[in-house]
């Protein structure tokens, strides 16, 4: 109904006259005014399409012949799977996660092979990545255009050198790495810290109270199944997640009443307990397992030329603890993830230095949130801001653009992913679970994707005692070794029950191989050997 109003010229009660707007449609349930994206939402859809398809683009390589080959034993046989790339048992591996798991569920569901599964993972990876940033980012600050920045300063902010590993959040790494279990870890690592931080500040405080009258303990537990999760998937990133709880609990917990500490060692207590009891390997046996350091002590090697440019990040760091304490989250998070990686080169234990993709974290998150701060700026923003966005176009002119810039549209010559062959033809003539003795750098990492088991498996794996795996390395070595006789060749391929040879084109076929076929883009050859 009309309501009165007092006539602001002669002081006397009016009736408006002004009839309501009538509001029709799904609008009608939001009162007439649809909800505006956010400027994540939109630039975050448009990263989501650019880097799916900058992905999607580059063919497979690297680590993704393994995922996909422990996709296959799965697939396989989703109980007792062999080893991914040995006709060896798999139990005690740790690459048999729950996420490899669902993978397999699905290959099996719906006929698709590892390649293919690996592939789509991507897909979802990148979203819970997305999801992940941008929820850290709010619970850090509510400025609308700090996880815009942020995702930008995770994704170029890194050095003038090309920094490639699994676990690795930049443009270049991620067209080869998104559909790795690592990416979907530190998707789950972000929400975690991000519930994390919010239960700390009392932002999700208990409403339940149990029978006994003590405070309802759910959501830490669920917190902790979280956390357990991330251990079984990639338990180097559950290392820097647990970090970041410690840094987010010390941080921001609001009073350390009777209460917090029952609340969080239930949160430690759950993620202990579901990631003890997971059946396929034990992944607090991995602590003592020193078998990857020595392939990691590459990531120590030109930190500088590779991470340079997140250091424009420290001074957003040094001010947060200027205006606050020593317990801010992202100091603590840099100092501890600093800690690990000195840790990991004092001791040669190298492994740990596969948290230095996430070490960059708290100093590109710290930019962001400061150069989303309203204006007008003082000059030290200023100059801080000038200094990140020159920063940004050196990452993406010297290594990142070329993820996402195609060679056709690229007039610069930017450098361009790596790109492997595909071994396809060869899974046309090899049977899965056939052995193949095989040289040369792509083919034995990508072969076991399509099925086929190596004769010596290239990665370390505690499912196979590395005395075991040095010793396979040897026999295929003295097999392709060009003064080999007959009968020591028969001896090896015997011991293995090797069928299948698979040499470049600098390596000379034994002459009781057959050879089946070869590919016109390497110059490899297939033959075939033994009965």
């Amino acid at each position: 109904m009309p309501q009165p109003h007092a006539n602001p010229y002669t002081g006397k009660a009016a009736v408006s006259t002004l009839v309501p707007r009538t509001v029709r449609g799904a609008t009608a349930l939001r009162g007439g005014r649809g909800p505006r994206p956010t400027p994540y939402q939109v630039f975050g859809f448009l990263f989501f399409l650019v880097m799916l398809l900058a992905y999607w683009a580059v063919p497979l390589c690297c680590d993704a012949g393994q995922h996909a080959a422990v996709v296959e034993r799965l697939r396989a046989d989703l109980l007792h799977p062999r080893h991914p790339m040995a006709d060896l048992p798999g139990a005690g591996s740790p690459y048999y996660s729950p996420y490899a798991v669902a993978q397999g569920v699905v290959a099996r569901l719906t006929g698709l092979g590892g390649w293919e599964v690996v592939r789509l993972s991507g897909v979802l990876n990148l979203v819970v990545l997305l999801t992940g940033i941008g929820r850290l980012v709010r619970t850090l600050t509510p400025r609308p255009w700090a996880p815009v920045l942020a995702l930008g300063a995770m994704t170029l902010l890194w050095g003038t050198e090309r920094a490639w590993w699994s676990g690795y959040l930049s443009l270049m790494s991620m067209t080869g790495s998104l559909g790795y279990p690592s990416a979907f870890a530190i998707g789950l690592t972000f929400w975690a810290w991000a519930l994390t931080g919010a239960r700390a500040r009392g932002q999700r405080p208990v409403r339940y109270v149990g029978p006994s009258g003590l405070p309802g303990y759910a959501g830490y537990a669920g917190l902790g199944a979280l956390y357990a999760g991330i251990l079984l998937v990639h338990p180097i990133t559950a290392l820097a997640a647990a970090l970041g709880a410690v840094a987010f609990v010390a941080g921001w917990q609001r009073g350390w009443g009777s209460d917090v500490v029952p609340r969080w060692g239930v949160t430690a207590a759950t993620a202990a307990l579901l990631a003890g009891s997971w059946p396929y390997f034990d992944v607090f046996a991995l602590a003592g397992d020193d078998s990857v350091d020595g392939i990691h002590r590459r990531l120590y090697e030109d930190l500088p030329g590779q991470f340079w440019l997140a250091l424009l990040g420290l001074p957003a760091l040094w001010a947060r603890w200027r205006r606050g304490t020593w317990r801010d989250p992202l100091v603590l998070l840099f100092g501890l993830d600093c800690l690990v990686v000195a840790y990991g080169w004092i001791s040669g234990h190298y492994t740990y230095g596969r948290i230095l993709g996430l070490t960059l974290v708290p100093p590109q998150f710290a930019l962001a949130v400061e150069l989303a701060a309203p204006r007008p700026w003082c000059r030290a923003r200023r100059v801080l801001g000038g200094a990140a966005a020159a920063g940004a176009c050196v990452g993406f002119l010297t290594v990142q653009g070329g993820a996402v810039v195609p060679r056709a549209l690229d007039p610069l010559g930017l450098e361009q992913p790596s790109r492997w062959p595909s071994y396809a033809w060869v899974a046309r003539y090899v049977g899965k679970g056939e052995v193949v003795i095989s040289d040369g750098h792509y083919a034995p990492r990508s072969l076991p994707g399509y099925g086929p088991d190596l004769a010596a498996p290239i990665w370390p794996d505690p499912a196979l005692d590395e005395r075991e795996r040095a010793r396979r390395l040897a026999d295929v070595h003295a097999y392709l070794a060009p003064t080999s006789t007959r009968a020591e060749r028969t001896t090896v391929a015997r011991r293995y029950h090797a069928r299948w040879l698979l040499l470049t084109r600098w390596k000379r076929v034994p002459e009781e191989a057959v050879v089946v076929a070869w590919s016109g883009e390497t110059g490899e050859v297939l033959a075939r050997i033994g009965g």
